[in-house]
C-alpha cells in the first residue's frame, strides 16, 4: 500500500479505528509527521488532538538510524546494543539527548502554548506516527501516555514493519497498521509526498482541531 501524503494516510488509518468511537478517545499525534495523520484519524472519532512529545535519538554519524530516544516526563529508551555494534561514545549520547531535549522544549512552548499535557485520565490514548521504523520513538510515547493516565493505550501507524505487533505487546493494549509489508526499508518508500511537516502546519491543524472540541463541548453544555 503507498499513500499520496499524510493526510491520506490518516484517512486510510482512520476507518481501522472507527471501534474506538465508543470509547472516551484523545489522539495523540507524534510531532512533527504524526500530527496530519492524527488530524484525520481524530477528526473521524471526533476526539480531541493532542501532541505527545517525544525526539529520536539518530547515530551521530547517521542520524536516520535510531538509538533510542527521549520523551516528556524524563522518559529515556537507549538500544545499548546498536550504540554498543556502533561505538558510540558515551559522550556522543549524551550530545545527542542534550540537543534533542531542547528541541522538545522548543516544541512544547511552540505547539502547547503554555498548556499543559492532555488530560488522559481514564481515557483511550490513540498514539499516531507517520509510520513505525526501529519503533523507538513510538515506544517512549506508551510509557508517557500511562503516566498521563491512559487507561488503554492504542498504537497506530499507517505503515509498520510486520514484526511490529511483536514490538509494542507490552508497550501497548492494540496495535493498528494500515499496512505491514514484508518488505520494509523506509517510511518514506511508502509515500508518494513526504516532505518535513512546517510547524506552522502542525499548529494549525491544532488550533483547528481545538475549535471542533470546543464546539462539541459547547453543544453538549
Amino acid at each position: 500500500m503507498r499513500f499520496v501524503n499524510r493526510s491520506h494516510a490518516g484517512r486510510k488509518l482512520a476507518r481501522l479505528l472507527g471501534h474506538l468511537r465508543k470509547e472516551p478517545c484523545v489522539v495523540l499525534g507524534l510531532p512533527r509527521g504524526g500530527v496530519p495523520v492524527g488530524f484525520e484519524v481524530a477528526k473521524a472519532l471526533g476526539a480531541p488532538l493532542e501532541v505527545l512529545l517525544v525526539r529520536k535519538l539518530g547515530v551521530p554519524f547517521q542520524p536516520e538510524l535510531a538509538m533510542g530516544a527521549i520523551g516528556e516526563g524524563g522518559v529515556r529508551i537507549l538500544d545499548t546494543g546498536r550504540v554498543r555494534r556502533l561505538g558510540v561514545s558515551a559522550a556522543q549520547v549524551e550530545h545527542v539527548e542534550r540537543a534533542e531535549r531542547e528541541e522538545m522544549a522548543r516544541q512544547a512552548e511552540l505547539f502547547r502554548r503554555g498548556r499543559p499535557a492532555a488530560d488522559l485520565d481514564g481515557r483511550t490514548a490513540v498514539i499516531v506516527d507517520d509510520g513505525i521504523a526501529t519503533g523507538s520513538t513510538a515506544l517512549a510515547a506508551c510509557p508517557i501516555a500511562r503516566r498521563l493516565g491512559a487507561a488503554r493505550i492504542v498504537m497506530a501507524a499507517p505503515v509498520a514493519p510486520r514484526d511490529a505487533p511483536g514490538l509494542f505487546a507490552d508497550a501497548a493494549d492494540e496495535f493498528v497498521a494500515a499496512s505491514t509489508p514484508r518488505r520494509f526499508a523506509a517510511i518514506g518508500l511508502f509515500y508518494a509526498d513526504f516532505r518535513a511537516t512546517p510547524d506552522q502546519e502542525v499548529i494549525e491543524l491544532l488550533d483547528e482541531a481545538r475549535e471542533w472540541t470546543s464546539g462539541d463541548r459547547a453543544q453538549g453544555a
